[in-house]
């Protein structure tokens, strides 16, 4: 089974959608924006690491369906230097 299957098994199992779902990524500082992009419609809350290099990321997000934050997932990985936590 792909890694992506297990996961969005994962998520089927442990939620009932649709559900509030807790996105966190660590990315470089001049990133920002491109995670910016993946929720247009959501507040993210942003706290810079103490040497400045670094911000944290988290977005809560009502989601339809472990595909959609699958989807997520997919889109973040393109951010250079990203940290999904």
């Amino acid at each position: 089974m792909k890694e992506e299957d297990l996961f969005k098994q994962k998520l089927e199992e442990a939620h009932v959608f649709p559900t509030m779902y807790m996105f966190k990524f660590i990315v470089p500082h001049d990133k920002v924006d491109e995670i910016k992009i993946l929720f247009p419609k959501n507040e993210l809350v942003l706290k810079s690491s103490s040497g400045g290099k670094y911000t944290s990321t988290t977005a809560n997000i009502m989601v339809a369906s472990a595909d959609q934050i699958v989807e997520i997932y997919k889109e973040a990985k393109k951010v250079e230097g990203i940290i999904s936590l």
